[in-house]
Formats: structure tokens, sequence, C-alpha cells
């Protein structure tokens, strides 16, 4: 029998976003693809940095510095 392990692991590549015909397209890992309006895209850029400085600071590395 196959064990499947349901521990979540972290993404370590970056999303790419793109803008096609007025909206923005996020292609993510294993093929996740999320379409947003702009302000959409907005807000949720905004809350990315906020995140990721949150996280940093948990942790103990700087902004924008390479935690691997």
């Amino acid at each position: 029998m196959t064990h499947l392990n349901n521990e979540r692991r972290p993404e370590t590549q970056p999303g790419v976003a793109s803008a096609e015909d007025g909206l923005v397209i996020l292609d993510g890992p294993d093929g996740v693809a999320v379409t947003m309006t702009a302000a959409a895209a907005a807000e949720t850029g905004h809350n990315l940095v906020e995140a990721a400085r949150a996280a940093q600071m948990q942790i103990g590395t700087t902004p924008g510095s390479d935690e691997n």
C-alpha cells in the first residue's frame, strides 16, 4: 500500500504574473493559474508583500533576502 505524505511543503519558486486582455494571470507551480482583475491583482500583490515581510520577521531574516 502506498502512503501519501499529506505534509505541505512551501513552494520555493516564485509565480509569474502577466497581463492579457486587461486581466492579470498568475502562473504558479504544477499548472496552477489564477486570473484576476487589475484591482484584485494589485491588492493581492500588496497582501503578498506584507505577508512575506511578516514571515521573514518571524524567522529572523531581512525583507528581500534569500533565506535558503
